[in-house]
């Protein structure tokens, strides 16, 4: 089995429907689907049941005679948050590879999966785009990173998006699973040691894989995140190192930014260059001499 597909939900039936329905349009039937519901009061659980009837609980691994993706495995009782449950669905996982497609998120196309099975590379993680849809209607494709391999400066303030994600799961042995006493920030927590630590590899694919809804995001969940965020930098990362990227981030970015225009950065990099003859000329006529004296 190659690939391992995840979902989690909770009271979310009108979502979990919409999810499960491209997962099982998908025309390729080289995965396994595994839903982990966390006990849903809704009718989460009969949507469930009308796209398998294998028991609850039990897992039933998939047969060269069907047809359609198979649900391998379902579970619906209580957890302790949405990191608990992926994690259940680890550990439930037989695919060399596991992709997280939460209820209310959806596969962009019905051979999105094909497309991506047959890039995948030896090791590491395979990621393609996530298109956002904006309040409004409107559609925002993102990229992440592209083709640039993430660095330590990409977990500063960033990410990477999950959904699009094939990580293999022997990452998950190596580097642990997702820490469940965080609310919001596990799977960015688990890139960071991962790939921003330990320089796992990262293949972009370009293409559209997954589509996320953008409305219900708060200002609350905004400010926890960033609480949650603080605490593992300071948890992971040696004091100093950390200073330096609190003192210089704004500063790298701005860089960053410049280097867009090529006319701007020019300028920016000539009025350095300036600077830097004019401190050396100081430095040579009038800082060796104070030291001197």
């Amino acid at each position: 089995m190659i690939l391992s597909i995840i979902t989690i939900n909770y009271n979310n039936a009108s979502g979990l429907k919409k999810t499960m329905e491209s997962v099982m349009a998908q025309t390729s039937k080289n995965f396994e689907y595994i839903v982990i519901d966390g006990g849903s009061t809704d009718h989460s659980l009969e949507i469930i049941k009308s796209f398998t009837s294998i028991p609850h609980g039990i897992y039933t691994p998939k047969t060269d005679k069907q047809l359609k993706p198979p649900i391998t495995y379902w579970i619906s009782e209580p957890d302790t948050g949405i990191y608990n449950a992926m994690n259940k669905g680890i550990r439930m996982a037989k695919g060399d590879y596991c992709q997280f497609l939460n209820s209310g998120d959806w596969l962009a196309s019905p051979h999105v999966t094909i497309q991506m099975l047959e890039n995948l590379p030896e090791k590491g993680i395979l990621i393609g785009n996530m298109l956002k849809m904006m309040p409004g209607g409107k559609v925002l494709r993102d990229c992440g990173l592209g083709f640039a391999q993430p660095t330590f400066l990409t977990f500063y303030r960033g990410t990477l998006n999950h959904s699009p994600a094939y990580i293999r799961r022997d990452l998950f042995t190596r580097y642990g699973f997702y820490d469940e006493n965080l609310r919001i920030v596990s799977d960015w927590k688990w890139y960071l040691q991962a790939v921003g630590l330990n320089n796992e590899q990262v293949t972009y694919f370009d293409k559209d894989v997954t589509c996320f809804e953008m409305t219900g995001i708060s200002n609350v969940n905004n400010n926890q995140e960033m609480r949650e965020r603080r605490k593992v930098l300071e948890e992971l990362i040696p004091g100093p190192i950390l200073a330096d990227y609190d003192r210089f981030y704004s500063h790298m970015m701005q860089i960053q930014r410049m280097k867009n225009s090529k006319w701007l950065y020019g300028l920016f990099w000539f009025a350095e260059r300036c600077l830097f003859k004019i401190e050396k000329w100081r430095l040579q006529h009038f800082g060796w001499k104070k030291q001197q004296d």
